[in-house]
């Protein structure tokens, strides 16, 4: 008896642990060579500086022709860190909102992600605008401008750890035709009256973090996103690593 439970052991065990060192795969979208180059670089190095930690393989690819039902299918979450909402397949689009609308895996998104309008001669993908709590660009603060954010919903699993407020160095800040605040739930706010230096482009409630509850996948999208100085701040990084634990279920 104690030879076929000896015998169990070592035929079960190897199955246990190969199960355990299985990875989280995400996928993560950049353009790679534009003006957000800096961040993208900073990311990725961090990225892949917390993949063994977190047990997550990061899988980059710089275009969405590899993007199908299929594809999308092996992975646990999408970033989009460093990507428009345009230039997308027509099969790439159809497979994100599949992939969206019916749960299969988590996104999250950054800054460049809500670029939404007419740009380089492509149209407004419109769901995606739908997505983003139906809004259009409309204008962004030049230069670059550190500001204080505000928590605004301390108990949602991304906002865990992270303070009430807090300073987000040297960002791009986009504004938008109209608050996605009566489409989406906004988990942090930025305070437009903080601008440093001050700016005039402003958009009165300016939600700087937030998440779409009206699709099946965990989402959330941060508005800054465009320089490495981000990776300064201890509250960003513990942001992006709680929303990489959310959407993935780890």
């Amino acid at each position: 008896m104690k030879k076929i439970h000896l015998l169990l052991i070592l035929f079960i065990l190897p199955l246990f642990l190969c199960e355990a060192q299985v990875k989280i795969k995400v996928l993560v979208l950049t353009e790679r060579g534009g003006q957000h180059g800096s961040f993208t670089d900073e990311a990725l190095k961090w990225l892949n500086s917390s993949a063994e930690e977190n047990n997550c393989e990061f899988q980059e690819i710089n275009n969405t022709k590899l993007i199908t039902e299929k594809f999308l299918s092996g992975y646990k979450a999408i970033i989009q860190l460093d990507y428009p909402p345009y230039t997308w397949t027509k099969e790439a689009e159809t497979a994100f909102i599949d992939y969206i609308e019916k749960g299969k895996g988590g996104w999250v998104g950054f800054h460049h992600a809500t670029l939404l309008g007419e740009f380089d001669g492509y149209p407004m993908w419109q769901w995606f605008s739908g997505f983003m709590g139906s809004i259009r660009f409309r204008n962004y603060i030049v230069p670059l401008a550190s500001a204080t954010v505000y928590t605004e919903d301390t108990e949602h699993p991304v906002m865990k750890g992270v303070h009430d407020s807090f300073l987000i160095p040297n960002d791009e800040w986009y504004t938008f035709d109209k608050s996605p605040r009566p489409n989406v739930h906004v988990l942090a706010h930025v305070d437009e009256s903080s601008y440093q230096p001050v700016s005039d482009i402003k958009m009165g409630d300016h939600p700087a973090i937030w998440t779409n509850k009206n699709v099946k996948a965990r989402n959330v999208y941060f508005l800054m996103g465009h320089s490495n100085s981000l990776f300064a701040s201890e509250d960003f990084k513990k942001m992006f690593a709680n929303a990489i634990s959310w959407t993935t279920g780890n």
